[in-house]
């Protein structure tokens, strides 16, 4: 597999930077909860380009981002110690990107391509 269905991207928007190795976890909504389906580290480029199968069905999915152990190890304080971000896959030909962009104190998201 080369790519994922879903991927992921995160910046540090504090230094500039990619934000490697943080943990992030992709989840599916079902009747019963969240359901894990991957994790994985970012890279040294702050991607993930493997985060779960190359096919997902139609749905609600998560991806959570441990962004506290991020900060901790660059002793950096900060307010969210994880970050969620809920996204719904309509088009399952589609690929989905999702990316972060975060610093101790804001982070923001996109659709990305």
């Amino acid at each position: 597999m080369s790519v994922s269905h879903v991927t992921t991207h995160i910046l540090d928007t504090g230094t500039g930077r990619p934000a490697s190795g943080v943990k992030a976890t992709l989840e599916a909504k079902s009747a019963t909860g969240w359901q894990e389906i991957a994790s994985g580290h970012t890279d040294n480029d702050g991607r993930i380009k493997n985060l779960g199968p190359e096919a997902v069905e139609a749905g609600i999915y998560r991806i959570v981002f441990d962004t506290g152990p991020y900060f901790g190890q660059k002793g950096t304080e900060t307010f969210f110690p994880f970050v969620e971000l809920a996204f719904e896959v309509k088009d399952p030909a589609e690929h989905y990107h999702v990316p972060l962009l975060i610093s101790p104190f804001a982070f923001s998201t996109y659709r990305g391509s």
